[in-house]
């Protein structure tokens, strides 16, 4: 899921999803500087892996520092407000926007923002097919795939265009970064001797950060790989309170990076950061502590984003001709008996209470289930309550059987064992993945877990592809379901349980694609262009009937949005949807 609203992205970057870090950094340093500069100390598992948005993969990210984007949405009533753009008109038919920039926009390095820089980066980066980005994911319209035409009317007025109705239209353009055309235009217009825009290793990590250009609440002022990014009020950012002062209040943020969950608790209670996503194993002790420690634990409910297991269903080769995954293993993994199966077979509530300390919700669905596009089980979503004798008798009608040793055995004999991916930052996730290999013992699957770096995670499941199973998670993007379009689309860059070639990727020889994973394809593009919203619901009510027969992804447990904030943060409401930092521009510290 690519798109969130700015505010969104505020809380991802200090709650932290999922990432990798090594650290040797002293937080106390910077918490002795607060006193003369007003900061907040924030933790993320792991470091950034780039400094160009229009390339990121990766939950974590600066981004939601840096940039900001031409429309927000309020975080209570999921509303559209202005933001970088002072307003917008949409015609009669939904197929025109005309968007108006505030007057007098600079970038970071004083540079003015104009339309320019818009249609510059829709045209040049986003809907360039030589640079493999999700953003086009979530702006193709149809079956045609068609793309919006982006169009200057004057430096302050952008017009927007589509073919088709596309009910998400202004939500998604509203929400992505704009980039800057005078920094990256060369860039992106110079081609390398392997025929690609030198664009793709621009602003990477070992750029000077002092070099990203932005038109966020900050800038960045230096990196420190596997310690900190530490980031600067960027001096020409628009936003002035009723008495005309500069916003952000705050000057400095320091991003530390640590690398686990464990360490950052231990950071968190020793004072060395300003919040902490409160993990279920943690929260009894911190809410003891709260009063007396000056912070404050406030929670959300369930959170928006989503964890499970998913099988490689790939049936492909790679350029050497080798298939990308076992093809004994891929008859197993290809057969909706199976994956049920294995659904079946996870006790999810007792995940729910040992892993979670009960501070969880089920999943039954990749919809939030507080989004009016959520389809539940009274109405047709399937759900897999643990029944292992029924993983057991779906296993035998689908040619499976048990050897004397009562290990589960396919048609041939071959003893059904597999290895289950994940990252090592999150303990949670490590707990879940050793219930599941309990779980699975018991229908008689061995599982091996394989758990690595999320930079090397990233890398199997991206790049080289060759994994049988992984544990893992989208971070939430509210109540539009189609931000999940680039995971649903049979050519979305996230399509990870069957990815297809992608730019800039290796190619693939024999790509498959199965006849439930085109109808929800066709479904998804259906729901993003139906304009009546009860039809539109509908639709997407029928493509989670379909993904709960056949399932890609095996829902888990979701943990609640706990987070613990220092009380010497002022100004905070928080919300589900933006977190604690959604209205970071207005926040103020105490010494």
């Amino acid at each position: 899921m690519i798109y969130k609203t700015w505010r969104r992205w505020m809380a991802v970057m200090v709650a932290g999803v999922v990432a990798v870090a090594l650290t040797s950094c002293n937080p106390s340093q910077f918490k002795a500087e607060a006193a003369r500069v007003p900061q907040i100390v924030v933790a993320v598992l792991g470091e950034p892996s780039t400094f160009n948005y229009a390339l990121n993969e990766s939950a974590y990210s600066v981004f939601g520092f840096i940039y900001d984007g031409l429309i927000s949405e309020n975080p209570f009533t999921s509303q559209l407000e202005p933001n970088l753009a002072e307003s917008w008109e949409v015609s009669e038919d939904k197929k025109r926007i005309v968007i108006t920039l505030r007057e007098g926009l600079k970038w970071s390095d004083g540079q003015p923002m104009t339309a320019d820089d818009v249609v510059f980066t829709y045209n040049e980066i986003y809907f360039n097919t030589k640079i493999p980005t999700s953003v086009r994911d979530i702006l193709e319209i149809g079956e045609s795939r068609a793309l919006p035409s982006v169009k200057k009317l004057d430096s302050r007025r952008v017009e927007f265009t589509v073919p088709e109705p596309f009910a998400p239209f202004l939500r998604y353009v509203g929400g992505i970064p704009i980039m800057p055309a005078h920094a990256l235009k060369d860039a992106v217009r110079t081609i390398d001797s392997n025929g690609n825009p030198k664009f793709l290793t621009t602003w990477g990590t070992g750029s000077d950060p002092k070099e990203i250009i932005g038109n966020g609440y900050y800038v960045m002022e230096s990196y420190t790989p596997s310690q900190r990014v530490i980031f600067r009020r960027n001096p020409y950012y628009w936003r002035k309170d009723s008495q005309g002062n500069p916003q952000p209040y705050i000057e400095r943020i320091v991003w530390q990076i640590i690398e686990s969950t464990d360490n950052q608790l231990v950071s968190f209670r020793s004072g060395q950061l300003d919040t902490l996503e409160v993990a279920p194993e943690a929260f009894q002790l911190l809410k003891r502590e709260e009063k007396r420690a000056g912070f404050k634990i406030y929670n959300g409910g369930p959170n928006t984003g989503t964890t499970f297991i998913a099988f490689n269903l790939n049936k492909a080769k790679n350029a050497k001709g080798q298939p990308l995954v076992d093809p004994i293993k891929s008859r197993w993994f290809n057969t909706k008996e199976f994956r049920q199966a294995v659904a079946y077979a996870l006790d999810r509530e007792t995940m729910k209470v040992n892993v979670f300390r009960g501070l969880g919700e089920l999943q039954n669905s990749f919809v939030y289930v507080k989004s009016p596009f959520f389809l539940p089980p009274e109405k047709g979503l399937k759900v897999y309550n643990y029944a292992p004798e029924k993983s057991k008798e779906l296993l035998l009608q689908a040619g499976f059987k048990y050897n004397s040793d009562n290990q589960l055995v396919d048609k041939d004999g071959k003893p059904v064992r597999f290895t289950l991916l994940t990252n090592s930052e999150r303990k949670t996730r490590i707990d879940m993945a050793a219930q599941i290999k309990r779980d699975l013992a018991k229908i008689g699957i061995q599982v091996d877990l394989q758990i690595i770096s999320f930079n090397a995670y990233l890398q199997k499941l991206k790049e080289t592809q060759d994994w049988d199973c992984y544990l893992g998670g989208f971070a939430g993007s509210g109540i539009e379901p189609h931000s999940a379009s680039n995971i649903w689309k049979t050519t979305g860059s996230s399509h990870a349980f069957n990815q297809g070639p992608q730019p800039g990727s290796q190619p693939l020889i024999g790509w498959e694609v199965s006849e439930w994973e085109k109808e929800i394809d066709r479904l998804y593009k259906q729901g993003a262009q139906e304009l009546d919203e009860k039809k539109r619901i509908e639709i997407y009510h029928q493509y989670q009937r379909i993904a709960s027969e056949q399932l890609p992804f095996i829902h888990l447990v979701e943990r609640l949005d706990l987070q613990a904030v220092s009380d010497r943060i002022q100004g905070v409401r928080y919300s589900a949807l933006g977190g604690p930092f959604w209205n970071l521009y207005e926040l103020q510290v105490t010494k």
